[in-house]
């Protein structure tokens, strides 16, 4: 989906997010579940949302307008991932994370940011 050795997302709340500009449109993964959002103009991938998981959105954090704050905590996939292709993040997984693994790792994260 990224073209790239890595595919960064933001696990955003739900309240706090919103499109302020452009109609998205659905691309890339066509899945029951899941949608990938789309800029209608360039294609470019902005966001996931899943669902069911209605309280947060996956955000693609190369579009802020400040990325200074966001550094990488957990890595999915690993068990795909490139040889040279290192984030730094504290905890990998080698696809996802089991659902109910996500309220630990969100603490986690909170500790650590």
């Amino acid at each position: 989906m990224s073209s790239s050795a890595y595919s960064l997302t933001a696990i955003i709340p739900a309240a706090g997010f919103e499109v302020t500009k452009g109609e998205p449109v659905i691309g890339g993964l066509h899945g029951a579940d899941q949608h990938h959002y789309f800029c209608a103009h360039c294609m470019t991938w902005m966001f996931t949302k899943i669902d069911g998981i209605d309280f947060f959105v996956n955000v693609r954090p190369t579009l802020f307008d400040d990325t200074s704050w966001f550094h990488p905590y957990m890595e999915t996939y690993i068990s795909t991932k490139l040889p040279f292709a290192e984030t730094g993040a504290l905890k990998s997984f080698d696809q996802f994370p089991q659902m109910d693994e996500f309220e630990g790792l969100m603490k986690g994260y909170a500790e650590w940011a």
